[in-house]
């Protein structure tokens, strides 16, 4: 799939010493890897991009400038979910063609990554330019015996994995102590449904008519296959069997995230794994978790249609931390749109100042300044901020000390702020 710009990220000449919250241990980790491999699950694409949305995308974007302005070459893979039931459900309602509806949101949530100035991903993969290697994937769970499969009242069957198998199966400590069976039916399951072998058991594949795995002349929906063998087989082919980050809303911890680790491992005879599960805090507006099923949506693209500067809803995002439930407000984008502006005044006051004296008779061509190869403290301090599990939070209230200050070294902090958190303060 087509993806979008890809800003530039300066290198800044540091050696990573990163740390990050893995959910699954609820502990920090250490993230020694040189080359770091990326996973984040993409947009079910009927209703894009809200604020919701872009939280999670700004906040792996973060991590991904880290990872490049180190010099570290990172692989990065996303999928778009554009064969699923909430999306055939919203296109039979508003009467438009799935595949129109499906691409129109694609097409949206592209121009607003782009906007946002996020780092696209190196492989971009909707489930339907996989559907064959998925399809493959599930014949051979079956062939293994992994699987079974329950009847339908049309003659169809629905195959289902049998987590039996899978000893190690939501045996992290954040599971202890959650109820699984109602987040997984809060989240599409149907632990309840007569004949599963064991009520978490996932869905690989729906709507087979004995081989035939796309049976014809049904209607969108009828087959399909499972939303977490999707992002493993994605996850798989692009990264390989080990993902240092998998990364996604925190709604997504289970059963996402946790039966997509699983199939992994039963594709690769036990050897999957991902170091770090990485999730995203919710966004909420006018008291409730910002949801299409709500309609309480904030969308980027309605937010730059108005006026507001993509830089400024970056800085609304990077207000919170990654991990945070935060809700918006109006106020917050007046906030970040002032914030913006005072750092711009400065950077541009700072380095017409340092010209003017550096173009002085009395004093050399070239400002000493910009010949130091040092990093400068507030680089190095915005450094250990986002080393420090992405603390942005603080890395922003570095950069209103530094402006309040009066800019010093504003060449390299300028550079240090378009490659750690996406904003150029030189642009319009």
């Amino acid at each position: 799939m087509e993806t979008w710009t890809h800003p530039e990220v300066p290198p800044l000449g540091f050696t990573p010493d990163l740390n990050l919250y893995d959910s699954d241990n609820e502990d920090i980790c250490r993230v020694e890897t040189r080359r770091p491999t990326l996973y984040t699950c993409g947009i079910t694409p009927y209703d894009a991009t809200h604020l919701g949305h872009a939280f999670t995308y700004v906040s792996a974007d973060t991590l991904v400038r880290y990872w490049l302005a180190a010099g570290l070459p990172v692989r990065y893979a996303q999928n778009i979910t554009d064969i699923d039931d909430p999306l055939f459900e919203r296109a039979e309602q508003t009467q438009v063609d799935w595949r129109e509806l499906a691409d129109s949101q694609i097409a949206l949530f592209r121009s607003d990554m782009d906007a946002l100035r996020v780092v696209p991903p190196g492989n971009w993969v909707a489930v339907s330019e996989v559907l064959d290697e998925v399809e493959a994937v599930v014949r051979d769970f079956e062939a293994r015996g992994l699987t079974y499969r329950l009847p339908n009242g049309d003659g169809s069957e629905d195959i289902y994995v049998d987590l039996t198998r899978d000893p190690s199966f939501a045996a992290a400590p954040v599971f202890e102590y959650l109820d699984l069976e109602q987040i997984f039916d809060e989240h599409g399951g149907d632990s309840t449904r007569p004949g599963k072998r064991r009520t978490l058991d996932p869905l690989v594949w729906k709507g087979v008519r004995g081989n035939d795995f796309r049976p014809a002349g049904e209607k969108p929906g009828f087959w399909r296959p499972g939303w977490h063998v999707e992002c493993a087989l994605i996850a798989r082919t692009y990264l390989g069997e080990h993902i240092t980050v998998q990364a996604g809303g925190r709604d997504l911890l289970f059963p996402h995230h946790e039966m997509s680790e699983s199939h992994l491992r039963e594709m690769t005879d036990d050897r999957g794994r991902v170091d770090i599960h990485f999730h995203v805090g919710m966004v909420a507006y006018q008291g409730e978790k910002m949801s299409k099923s709500l309609g309480n949506l904030v969308r980027v693209s309605e937010l730059t249609a108005a006026g507001a500067h993509p830089s400024a809803i970056r800085l609304v995002l990077l207000a919170n931390h990654y991990r945070s439930d935060w809700e918006y407000e109006a106020s917050a984008l007046r906030d970040a749109e002032a914030r913006l502006e005072s750092w711009q005044q400065a950077a541009r006051g700072a380095l017409a100042t340092a010209a003017g004296v550096a173009s002085s008779p009395e004093t050399s061509a070239v400002s000493p300044s910009n010949t130091s190869t040092e990093l400068d403290p507030t680089c190095r301090a915005l450094i250990d901020a986002i080393s420090d599990d992405l603390d942005t939070p603080q890395a922003l209230r570095i950069l209103d000390d530094w402006a309040a200050s009066g800019a010093p070294n504003a060449g390299q902090v300028v550079r240090a702020v378009d490659a750690l958190l996406g904003i150029q303060l030189l642009a319009n």
